[in-house]
């Protein structure tokens, strides 16, 4: 059963990698390859004390644990290019079909780049003897079913708590402290680092040594000095753990397979307040419909938390590690770029909904301009406030004339730019009334699309040339006037791009409505 899962899973990664997919797996395996090759070097490295390399491979491989079960949780997705909902009429045990899933798990570059990584084991026991090199390879391949299999646990059991609304507010902070883990990150490769080298991270050391993504360095170790009762007892205990780990699992594809994906509407509470009947304009019920989407749908709040978490980790950690605070001043701005950037698939998010709008005359002009406007709602006031406040925080009060001056012109591209990506590379999105799982990887934008997005993204930066151009000319000539004289160029630049190319936007929408729909609407 083992062989079958395993063969379905390559022949739908044959039929399904063409074009710029492959290009993305390469870039992406390219890039994993060199971390994966530095890992190794740690093990074949020597060192002045003995104790360093075991320190080293556990805290490294604490690392690519963590990074395991932290990468679909930051990109929202996994591999799940076999779903268990797919097996639920097959008379397959809880056992049996965890284990071919694990099977399937195991073919990807990810698997393959990972296991180059703990083959740094292999040559740390090589360093000792050929005895020392297969316990070292042994525990390679256990570290490699180790990782995948938190890796399905913990999305799984996150899958499972976010099919609920509580749980998805839940989702929305573990998002964010996903993101804010880019601080510790570089808080690790600029001090723990050097620190564990030198033998001064006693503490750390200890708790990477106890996770079991470090007992493959110590029985290595404890090979090399003789003490393979020790190594025995490791390798036991790394079985017990990938047992257990299975059986969970197991228990909840069980439960992923019984559960409804979709429970239906939700209960109206006696005490909400009455929907207000009151007469607004189209283009007015169309803003309210988006904030209300905006609150309720998990997936966009996500899309906004990430680009708050985004602008944090660039602007901020440079400025707690003693760099210049003027990336702290622009924080707004980049709060506006990533926002432009995170929402750029509105009618991605709607699916097949949009055939309401295409088939309702003078629709389009109206669902753009609310669209615009209820973007504009949502990221301008916390733009705003953040451009008040970051240059003066950060020392920076002389950035306050380029700051109110970009602002604008930002901002009311990006309500531009947000549609023309829309409409331009829109890509489908799953239904989440049909998968039960948050984390389903369907639905990726592609190589192609994504660069397309950066591109239409840079449009924001053309907006800003006409502020830009007038703030050199008074910096070069000391002119404190022509300087803020950036603000209402910035504020008629923005007005008059959102203006532009939302027009685009519509016309795009009205002529080419039927294509954009057969792209969202598409089964994933």
């Amino acid at each position: 059963m083992v062989g079958v899962f395993v063969r379905l899973k390559l022949l739908v990664l044959r039929n399904s990698l063409r074009g710029t997919r492959i290009v993305g797996w390469l870039l992406g395996g390219l890039v994993g390859l060199v971390v994966a090759v530095g890992t190794l070097l740690v093990g074949v490295v020597p060192f002045e004390r003995p104790e360093t390399s075991v320190d080293l491979l556990a805290s490294i491989y604490a690392l690519w644990l963590i990074g395991w079960v932290l990468a679909p949780v930051a990109t929202g997705g996994g591999d799940e290019t076999l779903r268990p909902e797919q097996f639920a009429l097959l008379p397959l045990s809880n056992r049996r079909l965890a284990a071919g899933l694990l099977a399937a798990s195991l073919v990807g570059v990810t698997t393959l780049v990972s296991l180059v990584a703990f083959s740094g084991l292999y040559f740390y026991g090589l360093r000792f003897g050929p005895a020392q090199a297969l316990v070292g390879l042994l525990f390679a391949v256990l570290q490699l079913l180790l990782v995948v299999l938190v890796y399905r646990v913990v999305t799984a059991a996150l899958g499972a708590l976010l099919s609920s609304r509580k749980g998805k507010e839940l989702g929305i902070l573990l998002v964010a402290l996903t993101g804010l883990s880019g601080v510790g990150l570089n808080y690790a490769l600029n001090s723990v680092g050097p620190a564990i080298i030198e033998g001064q991270a006693p503490g750390l050391v200890a708790v990477t040594r106890a996770l079991p993504s470090g007992w493959g360095a110590i029985a290595v170790h404890a090979s090399a000095g003789g003490s393979w009762g020790l190594v025995f007892l490791l390798l036991a205990g790394l079985v017990v753990v990938l047992g257990v780990l299975l059986w969970i699992w197991g228990a909840l594809l069980a439960r992923r397979m019984t559960s409804p994906s979709f429970r239906g509407a939700a209960r109206v509470r006696s005490s909400e307040r009455p929907v207000s009947t009151a007469v607004v304009s189209p283009v007015g019920a169309v803003v309210r419909k988006e904030l209300r989407t905006w609150w309720r749908d998990a997936r966009r709040r996500v899309a906004l938390m990430s680009t708050l978490i985004m602008g944090v980790v660039i602007c901020v950690v440079p400025s707690f590690s003693g760099e210049s605070g003027a990336p702290l001043a622009m924080l707004g701005l980049f709060v506006a770029v990533f926002a432009c950037l995170q929402a750029g698939n509105l009618y991605g998010f709607d699916g097949s909904a949009l055939w309401h709008t295409l088939v309702t005359p003078g629709a389009p002009r109206v669902d753009v301009r609310g669209r615009q406007i209820a973007w504009a709602l949502l990221v301008a006031p916390v733009a705003v406030v953040l451009g008040l406040v970051t240059p003066a925080v950060s020392g920076r009060a002389d950035l306050y004339p380029w700051v109110l001056g970009l602002l604008p012109a930002v901002l009311g591209a990006g309500a531009g730019v947000v549609l023309l990506q829309s409409v331009y590379v829109a890509y489908p999105l799953p239904d989440p009334r049909r998968n039960s799982s948050p984390w389903t990887s369907g639905g990726r934008p592609g190589c192609a699309r994504v660069l397309m997005m950066l591109a239409i993204t840079l449009l924001q930066l053309v907006a800003a040339l006409p502020v830009v151009a007038v703030e050199l000319v008074g910096e070069l000539n000391e002119l404190e006037v022509l300087r803020w004289a950036g603000v209402p160029v910035g504020l008629v630049t923005g007005a008059l791009v959102a203006w532009w190319w939302g027009r685009i936007a519509v016309r795009r929408l009205t002529e080419r409505g039927p294509e954009l729909l057969n792209t969202v609407a598409k089964e994933i």
